[in-house]
C-alpha cells in the first residue's frame, strides 16, 4: 500500500536549516508529483512547494510565497525520497510538515514531522 514517511523535523534557532525527507513506497514514485504541507498550531494546512512528477508539464517547482527563496525542494526516483532543504528559518516556520502525493483521485500523506523554530 502507499507509505509516506517523514523525518528531519527537530528544534532549531532562527536563521537556522533543516532537511526534512519523505521515503516513498508502494506507488510508482517517479510518476506523480510530490508535495509538502505544514500545519501551524490553531492554522489550517498550507501548501508549501511541489516538484513535478518525470516528463510532466510542471517541470518548474512550486512555492509558497511564504518560503520561496529559503525552502527548496528536490526528488530523488531511484531512492524514491523527496527532500525539502529548509534555511533562513523563522519562528512562523513551525509547525507540523507533511508529505503528500495524489494517486488515482486519492490524497495520501504521511504521519508528519515536527519542526519548532524557536531561541
Amino acid at each position: 500500500q502507499v507509505q509516506l514517511v517523514e523525518s528531519g523535523g527537530g528544534l532549531v534557532q532562527p536563521g537556522g536549516s533543516l532537511t526534512l525527507s519523505c521515503a516513498a513506497s508502494g506507488f510508482a514514485f517517479a510518476n506523480y508529483n510530490m508535495r509538502w504541507y505544514r500545519q501551524a498550531p490553531g492554522k489550517e494546512r498550507e501548501y508549501v512547494a511541489r516538484v513535478g512528477h518525470v516528463g510532466g508539464a510542471g517541470d518548474k517547482p512550486y512555492y509558497a510565497t511564504s518560503v520561496k527563496g529559503r525552502f527548496t525542494i528536490s526528488r530523488d526516483n531511484a531512492k524514491k525520497t523527496v527532500t525539502l532543504q529548509l534555511n533562513s528559518l523563522k519562528p512562523e516556520d513551525t509547525g507540523v510538515y507533511y508529505c503528500n502525493a495524489w494517486i488515482s483521485g486519492y490524497d495520501y500523506w504521511g504521519k508528519g514531522t515536527l519542526v519548532t523554530v524557536s531561541s
